[in-house]
């Protein structure tokens, strides 16, 4: 259907003069429909790969290469960079207040002229669009999409990912329809434009957001772009989209508790839905020692039910909020996406997460495919990674899947008890002393878990984005880096919802490494194993201890799963031999050091005055017991 079978339908007016005259416009209605576009039968190859590129002066330059599996559409991009976001794509094109890059600033001239090109460039094109609603109807942003018919996987996922209205729904709203949001692709201008670099562009318009995707990973856009949206939107009535994943857990007693984890990318939110990965004997692994290779194991018979809520994007509007029964002050959210972004580079060989294999080798309807290697016919295995070089796997192979698809799915609003954050961790030995001194879960205070967003350490190894390494910050809430404004609004924005949800358990949850053992996502899922079957009434005091580094608040004596101890080695990390008191020390030092550093840039005049007496006390090295003071409103 064209633009001018719709004569009925305003749009925005440069949205109207692109459609009005393109070489050609086809609004989708379902995900299908987008799906039989994705692969051209008649434009495909002799191996049935379609390529998808784009002219640059003059000279054809291929980006991806998509075909059509058994089990979906599967895209490999032919440039190892284009495999991960890179942390640094987004810039502000407006002059609304902002603490990100500007395009001004980045790139030396006013986007305008840039914006104009776009434009020019999609009226030469065969294009694709369709409306979708960015967040729930009712408590987000209707929104348009306008990309070139030739990344029909691109737009397939970003359909997925956010949903699609059939044009048929628009229709009948008539002159009443108004978009609020708009997303563009102009995929070559990466090339002609950006040095080969990935930019996303937001500017925030008068009642109109317009994105401006400048790149075919659907990361920075499709996914984190409409992200940055809606927590443009959500800054306007002091409540957020916050970065986690949400799972209800039932117990083999029958209990059900409901855990929000948090965390930068690779921080584990995805891993907090799925089942512990065993071993072929059934067996946790919950470490092995880097120093003489020695294998601790948990044996659980059976595992926690999992009833997933959100994977990645939870929106926790006023609403939600006003209508959770009783005196509890806890959070209450629901699902922001249609779909969920899943990263499969720790699914590295069969068997190692059976139920996410069989969902995806049998699915109910067609998935998207990212960096695996996929050949035409063929079915995609999500342990299947392509190589970046050879010998070295991409480290960010993806796979978008329904939600509604996702077995024991909870589509209502959850109410939270246990609000987890995860950090990514090195090995820590007294030789080598690092930030990796977390035990298996801390206890935090609510001021203190504040800070924790505020800092969202992006941790070690991530696998997700274009990185330097070491131990950087992806700011509050660890969804600073899709963020349009300033930091000291969100912070504003977290502190007091953490504040005004006390009764919630905030506990941090390392992955990768405690001390000197190599552990994986273990952690988390012991963590969410005990806490689950524990419930979320606070701890006794003699049952825990003030953790040795204060800005990890307390931690367990000890913890018993299903009958087994788990021992001080892997709770306090100072026990452990290899680390000891002093190597500990210097860990600590280094991560208080690191959030010292962090943390200062929110002291500015518009901090919440609570806010700034907790950023001052850990300044000046509050005890536990001084978090727990500044904890009460």
């Amino acid at each position: 259907m064209s633009i001018a079978q719709m004569p009925n339908i305003t749009l925005s007016h440069s949205a109207m003069s692109v459609l009005e005259e393109a070489k050609s416009v086809t609004f989708f209605s379902s995900v299908e429909e987008i799906v039989e576009a994705a692969v051209p039968e008649d434009q495909v190859d002799p191996a049935g790969y379609f390529t998808v590129g784009y002219d640059v002066d003059g000279e054809f330059v291929p980006e991806v290469k998509v075909c059509r599996v058994k089990n979906g559409i599967a895209g490999n991009y032919l440039e190892p960079y284009m495999r991960r976001r890179d942390a640094q794509c987004m810039c502000i094109a407006d002059d609304r207040a902002t603490d990100k890059p500007t395009f001004k600033g980045r790139f030396g001239k006013d986007f305008e002229e840039t914006r104009q090109d776009t434009f020019a460039w999609l009226k030469t094109q065969d294009l694709a669009c369709f409306f979708f609603n960015a967040g729930r109807t009712g408590k987000g942003l209707p929104a348009l999409v306008i990309a070139p018919a030739n990344a029909g996987f691109f737009a397939m996922g970003l359909a997925m990912l956010q949903g699609i209205i059939p044009i048929e729904e628009i229709e009948k709203q008539g002159d009443q329809y108004n978009h609020t949001a708009i997303i563009y692709i102009a995929p070559p201008f990466r090339h002609t434009h950006f040095d080969g670099k990935q930019v996303v562009v937001h500017n925030r318009r008068d009642g109109l957001h317009e994105l401006y995707s400048y790149n075919l990973y659907p990361g920075p856009s499709a996914k984190k772009g409409v992200y940055g949206m809606l927590l443009t939107l959500g800054e306007k009535a002091d409540w957020t989209t916050a970065h986690c994943s949400t799972v209800q857990v039932v117990t083999p007693y029958d209990n059900t508790i409901t855990i929000m984890h948090e965390g930068a990318s690779g921080g584990g939110k995805s891993e907090m839905l799925e089942q512990m990965h065993r071993e072929a004997d059934g067996r946790l692994r919950l470490g092995t020692n880097t120093v003489n290779g020695e294998n601790r194991y948990v044996a659980l018979p059976r595992g926690c039910e999992l009833n997933p809520v959100t994977d990645d994007m939870a929106l926790c509007h006023p609403d939600l909020q006003s209508a959770t029964s009783g005196n509890e002050k806890k959070l209450t959210l629901t699902d922001a996406e249609a779909a969920w972004f899943l990263r499969v580079n720790h699914i590295t060989h069969y068997g190692t997460d059976p139920h996410l294999e069989k969902i995806t080798i049998h699915p109910k309807d067609p998935l998207l495919f990212l960096n695996i290697n996929a050949t035409p016919g063929s079915t995609a295995m999500i342990w299947d990674h392509i190589e970046d070089e050879p010998g070295v796997p991409c480290p960010n192979p993806r796979v978008v899947f329904p939600r509604d698809n996702y077995p024991g799915i909870v589509s209502e609003p959850v109410t939270v008890d246990i609000r987890s954050f995860g950090v990514r961790c090195p090995p820590c030995t007294s030789d080598h002393p690092t930030y990796g001194i977390m035990g298996i879960f801390h206890l935090l205070p609510p001021s203190l878990a504040w800070l924790w967003r505020l800092v969202a350490p992006r941790g070690h190894g991530n696998p997700s984005i274009v990185d330097e390494g070491g131990m950087t910050s992806e700011g509050v809430g660890s969804y600073w880096p899709f963020a349009t404004g300033r930091k000291v609004d969100q912070a504003n924005i977290l502190l007091h919802q953490v504040l005004n949800t006390s009764d919630t358990m905030f506990i941090l949850c390392p992955n990768q490494h405690i001390g000197c053992w190599e552990t994986g996502f273990a952690p988390q899922w012991i963590a969410r194993e005990y806490l689950s079957r524990r419930g979320a009434n606070p701890f006794a005091p003699e049952k825990v201890l003030d953790a040795r580094c204060p800005l990890l608040g307390k931690t367990p004596r000890t913890i018993q799963v299903e009958g087994q101890t788990i021992g001080h080695w892997f709770l306090q990390v100072e026990t452990q031999p290899e680390v000891g008191e002093e190597g500990y020390d210097k860990g600590a030092e280094i991560l208080t050091e690191f959030f010292h550093e962090q943390i200062k840039q929110f002291l500015s005049d518009d901090l919440d005055a609570k806010g700034r007496e907790i950023i001052e006390a850990c300044l000046d090295g509050a005890t536990v017991a001084d978090y727990e003071k500044l904890s009460i409103v």
